[in-house]
């Protein structure tokens, strides 16, 4: 019995120690992985926002063309800007420069509607 209450505390300090032991940092390599599942994140985030903004813009179409079928005044459609096509994700390398952004053709369903 006094075996068990000595070794009991010994062994719970024992496991403690090792558990609180800091990881070594990470190398370059860790770095350039996370760096670059941090940009496509950040990519695959541009593309939603895209996408939404393309479907909203088409919702908006359909709403003023239905009103207009239906003989129903449509409300003023508001200004808003146009989607930006945030184009193919492109691994940034260090050494490389930055490919130039091309800027897409704005997509403008709130001023067809308007007609």
């Amino acid at each position: 019995m006094t075996m068990t209450k000595i070794l009991t505390p010994l062994l719970l300090a024992l496991l403690a120690t090792s558990t609180t032991a800091k990881l070594p940092a990470p190398n370059d390599e860790a770095k350039a992985k996370a760096a670059e599942a941090a940009a496509k994140t950040a990519h695959a985030g541009k593309v939603d926002s895209y996408k939404l903004c393309l479907a909203m813009d088409k919702v908006a179409a359909g709403h003023q063309a239905a009103a207009k079928k239906a003989g129903k005044p449509a409300p003023a459609p508001t200004d808003t800007p146009a989607c930006a096509d945030p184009g193919p994700f492109v691994i940034a390398t260090a050494g490389a420069a930055p490919a130039p952004v091309v800027a897409a053709a704005p997509a403008a369903p709130a001023a067809a509607a308007k007609k």
